[in-house]
C-alpha cells in the first residue's frame, strides 16, 4: 500500500457494499464512499489515496492540491504539543500531521488554527501520511524578483521560515521577503500570516526587506506603536489596562511610566485605532 497513498491513479472498481465502492490497484483495495457519484463495476476511477481516521485504505475523487511531491498551502486547524499541527489538506476524513520534529523549538512559535503551512506529504514505513515543511529551494523556485519600486508598498504574506538573524515569508504575490528584528515589536509565528511594508532591496538576491512598524507619519510615538502591535496580537484584541491601572502595574506591563501609557492611549484614541470599556483596551474593528 504504501507507493500509492498521497498519489493520483486509476484504480478499478471491483466491488461494493451500501455505502462504498472498492477500488482495486496492484492488488491493494481502497474504499470509495458513494456520496461522491455513481459508478458500476467494472469502471476506471481516477482519485487520491490515503488512510482515514478509521486506519481503513481510503479512496477519493476529490483530489487535493498537496500530494506526495506536489506543494501547497494548507490550512492549520488544530495543536498538539507532545504531535505537532494538524492541517486540513482537503480530504473528507483525514487530517495531516507535520510532526513537531519539524516545528520551532520555543513552542510559543507554533503554528495557531488559522495560520498556514507550505508542505507536501510524505508517508512512513508505517503507511502513515505525514505533512513535511517546504525547505527554501521550494520557495525560492516559485517566488518572483522583487524591483526598486515596490519600496514603501504595503505586503501581505506568510511566515515560512524563523532564524535568529529575522524572519523570512512569502507574500500572497509569490515576492520573498524578510524581517529583520528591528523592523518588529514581536517576532512572527511559523505560518502566521502578517502585513507589513517594504523598506528596502537585498541586492544579492532581490529579497524584499520589511518592516511591520508603523510608518512615521502613521505612529504618533514609540510607545502608541507598541501598545498597538500588542492589542493586534493579543487573543482578544484586548489588553486589561486602562486609566485605573497603577504605575507599577503599567511599569510591569509595558516598560513605560504611566504619563506616557496615557499619552500612547490618548494617541490611538484620537487615530481612532482603539477603544476603551471596563478599564480595558479593545482594538478597534
Amino acid at each position: 500500500m504504501n507507493d500509492l497513498l498521497g498519489q493520483v491513479f486509476t484504480g478499478l472498481i471491483t466491488d461494493e457494499n451500501e455505502e462504498a465502492y472498492f477500488v482495486q490497484k496492484n492488488g491493494v483495495t481502497f474504499q470509495l464512499a458513494k456520496t461522491e457519484g455513481e459508478h458500476k463495476i467494472g469502471d476506471p476511477v481516477e482519485g487520491f489515496a490515503y488512510v482515514n481516521q478509521k486506519k481503513q485504505g481510503a479512496f477519493t475523487t476529490e483530489i487535493p492540491a498537496i500530494k506526495n511531491g506536489q506543494y501547497g498551502f494548507a490550512e492549520v486547524i488544530g495543536v498538539r504539543k507532545d504531535l505537532g499541527v494538524f492541517v486540513n489538506i482537503g480530504l473528507p476524513d483525514k487530517d495531516v500531521v507535520v510532526s513537531l520534529d519539524e516545528l520551532p523549538t520555543m513552542k510559543e512559535l507554533w503554528p495557531k488554527k488559522g495560520d498556514r503551512l507550505m508542505i507536501t506529504l510524505r508517508v512512513d514505513d508505517k503507511d502513515r501520511m505525514w505533512g513535511t515543511l517546504a525547505d527554501e529551494n521550494v520557495f525560492h523556485a516559485m517566488a518572483r524578483k522583487g524591483t526598486a519600486e515596490m519600496k514603501n508598498k504595503d505586503v501581505k504574506g506568510t511566515v515560512y521560515r524563523l532564524k535568529v538573524a529575522g524572519t523570512f515569508l512569502i507574500t500572497d504575490d509569490l515576492y520573498l521577503g524578510f524581517i529583520h528584528p528591528s523592523e518588529r515589536y514581536n517576532e512572527p509565528r511559523l505560518g502566521e500570516v502578517i502585513e507589513g511594508r517594504v523598506v528596502g532591496l537585498a541586492a544579492h538576491d532581490n529579497m524584499l526587506n520589511i518592516s511591520l512598524k508603523p510608518r512615521s507619519h502613521e505612529m504618533i510615538d514609540g510607545d502608541a506603536g507598541m501598545l498597538l502591535a500588542m492589542l493586534e496580537r493579543s487573543e482578544n484584541k484586548m489588553l486589561p489596562y486602562g486609566d485605573k491601572s497603577g504605575p507599577d502595574e503599567i511599569k510591569a506591563g509595558f516598560g513605560i511610566s504611566k504619563g506616557q501609557f496615557k499619552r500612547a492611549i490618548g494617541a490611538l484614541l484620537k487615530a481612532k485605532k482603539i477603544e476603551q470599556r471596563d478599564n480595558q483596551i479593545y482594538l478597534k474593528n
